[in-house]
């Protein structure tokens, strides 16, 4: 089960900044996507010392960020938008939940990418965060991965309406393509589920257990992960109706409900799903219990079959000097005929009460 670790803050200057995340060797680099409906401008490793020269302001700007270790190059965008240290430190503090906050005319978003670990039972977990001013949006990503690579053709191909809209649209864009992640870590989790209930019907191996109980904290991890992301989507609502903040644009604010619902329909699909696994884990311990309950029937009724023999032989075995049938000549052969007859009468008894 994963737990939330708490560490004991180091005594620095709140000014120091840090990265707590587990991709420590990668290297930063940074893309530039300057666009309009008319034009289109991309940059790869450019100087962030002449990131004033690239970006226009009449257009929109995205600028997005693999690795998040060079701290200095990270400052230095934050200060070219004027952003506070404290939305830096959450874009490189990892253990953050999903938020969103809404700063003078600055938007910050982070949300957990998750994904399966390859054929094994784990999730992969990645922060990804942005900052939305003035046109010009900034994707932070722990690793380059290809989350937007359709997002990048699009931009490129002038496909849909993208090169039309403003950052905020982009935006929506970028979170849409993260969750879907969500939608493909859990098929990927009710596939597996799948084949355990399956395999807990022909096997009652302790391992199906383990396993169940491994999905279930996936599945809790899941949760765990969306319902802020469900929250930050509905605060969003809150900037609407506010009326100061026009970082998102009026007619755009429905793209953004509509990745509320998707939270909504993720969150119910996982309830299902915990049922599902719930279910699982009752028949695992009923088909336990019916096969004990066999296994004590079958010994019950040798049982019962042995006590009337144990009472025969009993009996004959008490040495009283006076035993008639001791001394008769068919005397064996008759106990052993009327111990055959009553074990018959048994089984007959038993097979039409189907106790057996």
């Amino acid at each position: 089960m994963r737990k939330i670790k708490y560490k004991k803050g180091k005594k620095v200057q709140p000014t120091l900044l840090e990265y707590t995340g587990v991709h420590k060797f990668t290297q930063t680099e940074i893309q530039l996507f300057v666009y309009n409906d008319a034009d289109l401008a991309e940059f790869h490793e450019f100087d962030v010392n002449e990131i004033g020269k690239h970006v226009d302001f009449n257009k929109v700007n995205w600028i997005n960020l693999h690795g998040l270790n060079d701290t200095d190059l990270i400052v230095k965008i934050g200060d070219f938008l004027g952003v506070d240290n404290f939305m830096l430190s959450d874009i490189l503090n990892t253990t953050k939940r999903t938020k969103l906050d809404e700063y003078h005319d600055t938007l910050f978003f982070n949300i957990k990418s998750l994904l399966p670990d390859g054929d094994s039972d784990n999730i992969m977990v990645e922060q990804i965060s942005f900052l939305l001013k003035n046109g010009i949006l900034v994707s932070f990503q722990e690793k380059r991965s290809d989350f937007f690579t359709h997002i990048r053709e699009r931009i490129r191909t002038h496909s849909g309406i993208v090169r039309t809209k403003q950052a905020d649209y982009l935006l929506f864009l970028l979170l849409d393509a993260i969750m879907e992640n969500f939608y493909i870590t859990i098929e990927n989790e009710e596939d597996k589920v799948e084949e355990l209930i399956n395999l807990s019907k022909k096997s009652t191996d302790i391992s199906i257990l383990e396993q169940i109980e491994k999905h279930r904290d996936n599945y809790n991890f899941l949760k765990r992960s969306i319902i802020p992301l469900r929250d930050s989507l509905y605060s969003i609502k809150s900037i609407k109706d506010d009326n100061v903040f026009d970082a998102i644009e009026a007619n755009n604010f429905t793209f953004f409900e509509r990745l509320h619902q998707k939270c909504l329909e993720l969150l119910d699909q996982i309830e299902y799903d915990l049922t599902t696994l719930d279910s699982a884990s009752n028949f695992f311990f009923s088909t336990q219990s019916h096969k004990m309950n066999e296994i004590m029937k079958t010994l019950t009724v040798v049982s019962v079959f042995f006590m009337p023999l144990t009472f025969i032989v009993g009996v004959y075995g008490m040495n009283f000097k006076y035993m008639p049938e001791l001394e008769w000549k068919y005397g064996y052969l008759g106990v052993v005929v009327v111990m055959a007859i009553m074990i018959a009468g048994m089984i007959y008894y038993f097979k039409k009460k189907r106790w057996f």
